[in-house]
C-alpha cells in the first residue's frame, strides 16, 4: 500500500541521521556564480521595497525572492525576508508562519536545530505547514504522530531536505539535481522562477517561495514533504 511504502521510505533513512552532526565539523563547498536577478512572480509579496541584502556567501539576495506563496511571508519583523536574512536557518524558520510545523518537527530531534544553525553554507527544502498536513491526512494520525515521536526516523527524513551546498534557484536548475545530506538525490526541473523537485521516492514538489536568504542557508518553501527512495 502507498501508506506503507511512504513510511518504509522514512524508516530506511534512519541510519543517516548522524550525517548532520558529522557535516557540522567541516565547511561545505559554496557555489561561486552570481545571484539570480529575476523579479518576483506576480503572486508574491511586494519585493520592490525590500533592500538588496546579500546573504552569507553571496548566493542570493532578498530582492531575488520569488513564488506564489511569498505573499504569506510577513512584510516586517523577524519573520519577514529582511528579518530572516540575519539569523541562521533554524532560528530564521522559527519566525516564519509558513514553517511552524517544520519547526516543531525539528525541535523533536535533539540537537538538530543547533546543528543546522552551525552549518556554513547549505540549501534547505522547507515543507510548508500544508505539506505536513497532507502527509498526516494520507498516513493517518497514528502513523504521523509515531513519526514525530521517533527522533531517528524524523531526523533522517528532515535531513533528506538539506543540501550540504548553497544554491540559488538558477544554480539548482542548472545542476539538474541536488545530493541530500541524508544520502540520495532530488531531481530539479522547471525554470529558475518556477523550479520543481522530484524526490527519490517519487514525490513531486513545487516551490511556493524560493531564494529566501538566511545567515547560513538559502531556503525554498515547498508544497510537499519529500520522501526518499525505499531502501
Amino acid at each position: 500500500m502507498r501508506k506503507t511504502q511512504r513510511l518504509a521510505a522514512v524508516g530506511a533513512m534512519a541510519a543517516m541521521t548522524l550525517a548532520l552532526a558529522a557535516c557540522g565539523g567541516s565547511e561545505p563547498t559554496t557555489t561561486g556564480s552570481a545571484p539570480t536577478s529575476g523579479s518576483p512572480m506576480s503572486g508574491s509579496a511586494p519585493m520592490s521595497a525590500a533592500p538588496t541584502t546579500a546573504a552569507a556567501g553571496g548566493v542570493t539576495q532578498v530582492s531575488d525572492i520569488f513564488g506564489p506563496g511569498c505573499s504569506a511571508v510577513p512584510t516586517s519583523g523577524e519573520g519577514s525576508a529582511e528579518g530572516m536574512v540575519d539569523d541562521p536557518v533554524a532560528t530564521a524558520a522559527s519566525n516564519n508562519p509558513l514553517l511552524s510545523t517544520l519547526v516543531t518537527a525539528v525541535g523533536k530531534v535533539p540537537g538538530l536545530a543547533e546543528t543546522l544553525n552551525s552549518q556554513e553554507a547549505i540549501t534547505v527544502y522547507a515543507p510548508s505547514n500544508d505539506a505536513f498536513a497532507a502527509v498526516q491526512q494520507e498516513v493517518g494520525d497514528e502513523a504521523f504522530n509515531a513519526l514525530l515521536a521517533d527522533p531517528a526516523e524524523l531526523g533522517a527524513l528532515l535531513s533528506y531536505h538539506v543540501v550540504p551546498q548553497r544554491y540559488d534557484a538558477a544554480q539548482l536548475v542548472e545542476a539538474g539535481k541536488s545530493t541530500e545530506l541524508a544520502g540520495g538525490d532530488v531531481t530539479v526541473g522547471g525554470t529558475a522562477t518556477a523550479p520543481t523537485l522530484t524526490s527519490g521516492g517519487g514525490t513531486e514538489a513545487n516551490v511556493l517561495c524560493g531564494n529566501i536568504p538566511t545567515a547560513n542557508a538559502t531556503v525554498f518553501v515547498i508544497d510537499k514533504v519529500l520522501m526518499p527512495a525505499a531502501g
